[in-house]
């Protein structure tokens, strides 16, 4: 923008000359008998329109529920309520602009009312291909945008004034336009990268020879290269000079240098997880205080999902330099210990017998190696005993089978004999002491007795 033409959008004067010119064009071209008419015939329509979208809502309910799978419900749903409204408004005004047409009046601006309409219906239906809603919602708004102005006409000079508002640095210069250039092609560039590596990470996850970690580390890097080359490409398009960049790779650098070298250490960790694949999604771990299995791996965290149902965001630099107990790491083997005692009056050999019973009463146990019942010693009320027993699938939780194989151990030794101790005393006095008996009456003393 020059200098001349900044003096003329600050100066007063233009939009006191500009204003002047608006009455006029607005008793012309607005207040007119056809133009009001046809406003009328707008509001009208929508007026009823809004009023018969309940019943049309039903009855595409109703034709939904009889021809459309259930699986498809929720969906066509949310279609439902959306396009209700717009095509019983369409429909109105389509007749409203007929009747006015035969009457011989004015239909310039129902005409345009229906092109809008129209356009938005078809826009909003071809974004429904778009499986994001944020993706779908913002290419509708931008084409209908462009549509919009197409339709009245004003694409033309709303481009020049775009192009006329703008900003030289040197010999960079950048207007309103090519910013909206800039994200219109970025977003598009974005979508399809996303799209892109979407597909391919679903096919990289089928590929049987790859580790789980190789999946997840090639999906990342992949779409990390297609994101790049979306920006870069979408920045060359609008005709952006890519040399700038660098300026903007030394900052980045020294923003790693100062301020993210956290997010910088979990980027590196990530990679590192990926490629000597100590932890790949499934892996049941203990780290720390969290005790889960990994739900997935990302470029800053990995998600660790408990028997609670809570999902721990660990970095991944905590997994590199902290000590973590992978459950999976060479197999999928655990074993449990179960402790618990007898009376010394109970027969062992029979108490062991039926313990290992009790375990191998329960699928989750496996057979092989088997589960062993141990003599651990001889306590002050109890012969101490340990059942052990192996399982492979952690995530399914440790507590319920050992409360279920604790139980099963009480069914059995309660229908066979078999004594749980419980804490007795026996206490001896010596010497004399007086004896006193308490009743509902009174103290009684009885004399003294002699241990």
């Amino acid at each position: 923008m020059d200098y001349a033409t900044f003096n003329y959008l600050l100066d007063p004067a233009t939009y006191l000359h500009a204003l002047r010119g608006v009455e006029p064009w607005i008793r012309t071209n607005v207040l007119g008998m056809g133009n009001v008419i046809q406003f009328f015939a707008i509001a009208l329509s929508y007026l009823p329109a809004r009023f018969l979208r309940g019943g049309t809502h039903r009855l595409l309910q109703t034709v939904r529920d009889k021809t459309i799978p259930k699986r498809f419900h929720a969906r066509l749903a949310i279609e439902v309520s959306i396009f209700a409204l717009p095509v019983v408004w369409l429909a109105l005004l389509g007749l409203a602009h007929l009747a006015i047409a035969k009457a011989g009046g004015a239909t310039q601006l129902t005409g345009v009312a229906l092109s809008l309409l129209t356009a938005w219906i078809v826009i909003r239906l071809a974004a429904n291909f778009i499986a994001d809603p944020w993706w779908a919602r913002a290419m509708a708004a931008t084409v209908w945008v462009l549509a919009a102005l197409n339709i009245l006409g004003l694409l033309a000079p709303t481009i020049t004034v775009l192009d006329t508002i703008a900003l030289t640095f040197g010999k960079t210069r950048i207007s309103v336009l090519g910013v909206f250039k800039t994200m219109i092609a970025l977003a598009v560039m974005l979508w399809m990268a996303n799209l892109l590596s979407s597909t391919i990470e679903r096919r990289i996850g089928t590929f049987p020879n790859l580790t789980p970690s190789l999946r997840v580390l090639f999906g990342k890097l992949l779409r990390i290269a297609l994101i790049t080359l979306a920006v870069l490409v979408a920045l060359e398009s609008v005709g952006i000079d890519l040399t700038a960049l660098t300026v903007f790779s030394g900052a980045l650098g020294l923003g790693l240098g100062f301020g993210l070298q956290k997010v910088a250490s979990n980027l590196v960790s990530g990679v590192i997880l990926l490629l000597d694949r100590s932890v790949k999604p499934g892996d049941v771990i203990a780290i720390g205080e969290t005790y889960g299995w990994i739900n997935s791996l990302g470029a800053r965290y990995v998600s660790v999902v408990t028997r609670d149902g809570i999902e721990h965001l660990i970095p991944n630099e905590e997994l590199i330099s902290s000590p973590v107990e992978n459950w999976s790491y060479t197999d999928r083997l655990v074993r449990q210990h179960l402790p618990f005692g007898v009376s010394y009056t109970s027969d062992l050999h029979k108490a062991r017998a039926l313990a290992i019973e009790a375990a191998t009463s329960f699928e989750r146990i496996l057979k092989t190696p088997e589960p062993r019942c141990l003599l651990k010693g001889y306590g002050d009320s109890a012969v101490n005993l340990e059942l052990r027993v192996w399982i492979q699938d952690a995530e399914k939780g440790l507590s319920n089978i050992k409360s279920d194989i604790y139980f099963k151990i009480w069914d059995l030794y309660h229908e066979n004999g078999v004594e749980f101790p419980f804490p007795q005393r026996d206490i001896h006095i010596k010497g004399t002491v007086p004896v006193s008996v308490e009743t509902a009456t009174g103290r009684a003393d009885v004399g003294a007795q002699k241990k």
